[in-house]
C-alpha cells in the first residue's frame, strides 16, 4: 500500500508558475505522480508542462475534481495562506517545502488542519516518495535519479535530514533492499507529521515490515517513538541512527530543529532511550543496510 501517497493520488502544486514550482513539477510528473492542477493567483488559464493553472485551489477542485494532496512552493511569508486555502478547499494532505516559515504560522496551520481532519508534512521538507508510485516535493531531484535511488519494497524510511533521507534510501537500494515510502519529516522545530506519526502509519501499513529512522539531537521525536514501542503500539523492528553526537548544549546542529537544551533532546538521552526499548541503534549510517539484511522480512519487494 505505502503511506500518504500512491499512484492514484491527485496532486495540486501551489506556486507552480515560480521557478521552483516549475522544476519540481517536472520531477513529479516525469516520475508518474498525478499532478492534475497548479495554482498561482492571477495566472489562471496558463499551463505548466501540460498542467492547467488556476487562480485558487477551490477553482482547481471544481474544474478537475477532488484533490488529495497540495504541494506548496511559495515564499515562506505566504505559506500559511496557501496551506489554509488548500485545507479549506478539502485537501487532506499538504506538503510544505519552504523553510523559514514562522513558527506561529505553523502552529496556526496545525490547528486549522486538525479542525478539518487534514495533515501536513514539513515545513522545510524535501517531501516524500512511494517508490514506483509517486513523488511529492523535490526528493530525488530528477525523475531518473529518483527511479535509480528508490526501489519498491518493504522498508519504511523516516528522516529529519533532507540529505540523509536520500542517502539512506540509496544505500538500501544498493544493498538490494526496497522501500515502501520515504518521508523527510522536515528540519524545523515545529513540523506537521513527525517521527511518531510516521512510524505509526508504517505500523498500520501492510507493505512495511521494517522501519529505518534517521534522528537528530533536539526535540523529543525519537523519545516519543520509544514510548510507542514501550506501550506496545509499535511492534515492527526499528533501525535508528542519531546525528549530533559531538554537539554541545545550546548549540545548533545542521538546522533549526537540531538543538540541545540542557539534557533534553541530547544524543545520549535519545540513544539510551531507544536502546532501552529494543531499537537497533547504529553508530554509522553505512551500517544500516547490513542490519536491515539481518532482520527478518527485510528487502522483499511488494507491490
Amino acid at each position: 500500500m505505502a503511506i500518504l501517497v500512491n499512484e492514484q493520488s491527485t496532486v495540486v502544486v501551489q506556486g507552480i508558475t515560480g521557478r521552483e514550482g516549475m522544476v519540481r513539477t517536472r520531477l513529479m510528473t516525469e516520475y508518474g505522480t498525478r499532478v492534475v492542477a497548479g495554482v498561482t493567483p492571477g495566472k489562471g488559464g496558463q499551463d505548466v508542462l501540460g498542467v492547467p493553472v488556476y487562480d485558487s485551489v477551490e477553482e482547481a477542485w471544481e474544474r478537475t475534481g477532488p484533490l488529495d494532496v497540495g504541494v506548496i512552493f511559495v515564499p515562506a511569508t505566504l505559506v500559511k495562506d496557501a496551506a489554509l486555502e488548500a485545507v479549506a478547499a478539502g485537501v487532506k494532505l499538504v506538503v510544505i517545502v519552504p523553510d523559514r516559515v514562522p513558527i506561529l504560522d505553523v502552529l496556526e496551520i496545525a490547528a486549522f488542519a486538525e479542525k478539518h481532519g487534514a495533515r501536513f508534512v514539513g515545513p522545510n521538507t524535501l517531501g516524500l516518495v512511494s517508490p514506483g508510485k509517486a513523488v511529492l516535493g523535490m526528493i530525488g531531484g530528477r525523475a531518473e535519479r529518483a527511479r535509480e535511488w528508490f526501489r519498491p519494497g518493504n522498508i519504511g524510511v523516516t528522516s529529519r535530514s533532507g540529505g540523509m533521507t536520500s542517502a539512506i534510501s540509496y544505500y538500501l537500494t544498493e544493498a538490494g533492499l526496497g522501500q515502501s515510502t520515504i518521508v523527510h519529516v522536515g528540519g524545523d522545530v515545529v513540523v506537521g507529521l513527525s517521527h511518531p506519526e510516521i512510524v505509526s502509519l508504517f505500523q498500520e501499513d501492510e507493505q512495511t515490515d521494517l522501519i529505518v529512522m534517521f534522528g537528530e539531537i533536539g526535540t523529543t521525536q525519537e523519545e516519543r517513538v520509544a514510548d510507542l514501542i514501550e506501550a506496545g503500539t509499535l511492534t515492527k523492528p526499528v533501525i535508528a541512527y542519531i546525528g549530533g553526537k559531538a554537539a554541545k548544549s545550546g548549540t545548533r546542529f545542521s538546522h533549526a530543529g537540531a538543538i540541545v537544551e540542557g539534557t533534553r533532546g541530547s544524543h545520549a538521552s535519545k540513544v539510551g532511550r531507544l536502546k532501552e526499548v529494543g531499537v537497533h541503534v547504529v553508530d554509522s549510517v553505512a551500517d544500516i543496510p547490513a542490519v536491515a539484511l539481518k532482520l527478518s522480512g527485510a528487502g522483499g519487494e511488494k507491490q
